[in-house]
């Protein structure tokens, strides 16, 4: 399983990587929001996040992770006010928080518990007759893998996760290719009538003037 690490104190950061890696988990860390935007969109199972970061806040960055992986994991750590700290990433969604100063084995005992306790439920997804497999990154029909795209696979995640949500062309565009792509809106169309080849039985309804709104599923 993999796990992202955001925390700016270099020897707490080293320390929560080795005690991790030696877990057997595989590990990516950084020091700043700005780091992490390199596997922002990679696979993963859990973020531990430092709420107080040089460049930005682990709340905002929170819900920019939660755009792109809406099931990940996310431990808060912080050593500002505690109970406000606590208490405002229980409300946006966190699933666990430790305040500092804290033992290491602490934060791995943690994780062991999140991540021992989420089996395939987790980790995959179930939409009329397909399955959805996050982390392999992969969706089959009981008959075989269905063949995606990198961006086919992420946009029907994320349409996945917005059901009967409006979704505009921009709002799209972000969330799927990234606040830095610079092409044509016409990506979007392209993509979604593929989808909607592939995935027999896909909703989504092309709403004039604002964008797309995933409906479900029917059986086909």
């Amino acid at each position: 399983m993999w796990i992202n690490i955001i925390e700016d104190e270099k020897n707490l950061n080293f320390l929560m990587v080795k005690y991790l890696e030696d877990e057997g988990y595989k590990v990516r860390s950084s020091c700043t929001g700005q780091e992490a935007q390199a596997f922002l969109r990679e696979p993963v199972d859990l973020w531990v996040i430092d709420i107080m970061l040089p460049d930005t806040n682990g709340f905002s960055l929170f819900k920019e992770i939660k755009k792109i992986h809406p099931d990940v994991f996310v431990i808060f750590i912080s050593a500002r006010n505690q109970d406000i700290d606590r208490v405002a990433g229980l409300e946006l969604g966190c699933d666990d928080y430790i305040p500092k100063p804290f033992m290491v084995r602490e934060l791995i005992i943690k994780v062991n518990r999140l991540l021992q306790r989420t089996g395939e439920q987790r980790r995959t997804l179930i939409f009329g007759r397909y399955k959805l497999d996050l982390r392999r990154r992969q969706v089959s029909d009981g008959q075989g893998i269905i063949a995606l795209s990198g961006r086919e696979y992420e946009l029907l995640l994320y349409l996945l996760s917005n059901e009967n949500n409006v979704l505009s062309r921009d709002a799209i565009l972000d969330g799927v290719w990234g606040i830095d792509y610079y092409g044509t809106d016409r990506v979007v169309d392209d993509t979604i009538r593929r989808l909607r080849k592939k995935i027999l039985g896909l909703q989504i309804k092309t709403v004039y003037g604002q964008g797309y709104c995933y409906e479900g599923m029917e059986d086909v």
